[in-house]
């Protein structure tokens, strides 16, 4: 082989070791217009632009997965990521990044009534009295053993769809949802005589972190660095409060009018790091607020940088 030909074949090899070392990393998403789904991929997009990775976002072919199959799918590398309530059994599966998406948000609950129950409600102001009513929950949903700890009577079907015909049929009392569904909910079903109640907030602790695969550590490793920049330069939090689903849960719950019930959460992890204020929602602050979302913001990086 010529001088030539030799230094021609090494400058195809090199040149396509370089190629495939700038190729992007692909990451693959479920596409969705549902803004409860979609703030998980704005998240992601966010914080991976903070560091210096490329990655390519591919959607997947469904426009949507129940939390089973967004399991199975990452587990088999057809998703890269999914936002999911933990417990033990999914971080022993999959590989959590242990920062709350919605700062506990998941555990921040208003109820759907029927409209015209209102005086049913306006009364309780404890969790003795509120076990008097009937809720409805989904029957595989993580939220339901809970309930069920804290000693809530429920109703639960498989379907989550049953669940607003069955609570305006009389079935159950009231539907809990965390603060940024309700509203949505309701408006997407002006055929049914449902209402958010505006008095009650059930909190408990709870956390939705981004999930991985345990096979894919670098995507993880880099969500991680890059979740904990934005915390410490402040601009997570400014994404969060200033984001469209955010800010209008918290225009709308009007936290610091509501009467605060306190239940435990047992499915909880213990790694789960509740010792870290700045990465929580803390109801207390916002209740001493305005109801609007930049004072709230405000005052929980105040709280955090003291």
């Amino acid at each position: 082989m010529s001088i030539l030909k030799i230094m021609t074949a090494a400058a195809v090899l090199v040149g396509s070791i370089l190629s495939f070392s700038l190729q992007a990393t692909t990451i693959r998403y479920i596409p969705t217009e549902v803004p409860k789904d979609k703030y998980q991929v704005e998240l992601v997009r966010f914080l991976l632009s903070k560091i210096d990775h490329d990655y390519e976002f591919v959607p997947t072919p469904a426009k949507s997965m129940v939390i089973s199959r967004q399991i199975s799918e990452i587990m088999s590398g057809n998703l890269s990521f999914a936002a999911i309530s933990t417990n033990q059994q999914l971080e022993q599966d999959l590989r959590p990044i242990r920062i709350p998406v919605l700062k506990g948000m998941l555990g921040h609950r208003v109820f759907i009534i029927r409209d015209g129950d209102q005086h049913r409600f306006s009364a309780i102001d404890s969790l003795a009295e509120l076990k008097q009513m009937m809720a409805g929950q989904g029957r595989f949903w993580g939220s339901t053993p809970i309930f069920e700890s804290a000693g809530i009577p429920m109703v639960t079907p498989p379907k989550y769809g049953s669940l607003f015909h069955m609570l305006e049929g009389g079935r159950f009392d009231y539907f809990p949802r965390a603060i940024h569904e309700p509203y949505s909910e309701v408006a997407s079903r002006p055929d049914l005589n449902l209402v958010v109640e505006p008095n009650l907030l059930l909190v408990y602790p709870s956390a939705t972190y981004l999930f991985t695969a345990k096979s894919n550590e670098q995507l993880a490793v880099d969500l991680e660095q890059a979740f904990n920049l934005a915390i410490n330069d402040g601009s997570f939090d400014q994404w969060f409060y200033n984001h469209p689903l955010i800010k209008d849960a918290l225009n709308k719950v009007r936290m610091a009018e509501r009467t605060i019930i306190h239940i435990d959460n047992p499915t909880l992890p213990a790694s789960a790091p509740v010792d870290r204020k700045e990465l929580w929602l803390d109801v207390d602050v916002a209740k001493q607020t305005s109801n609007a979302p930049h004072d709230l913001a405000s005052q929980q990086l105040a709280r955090t940088s003291r």
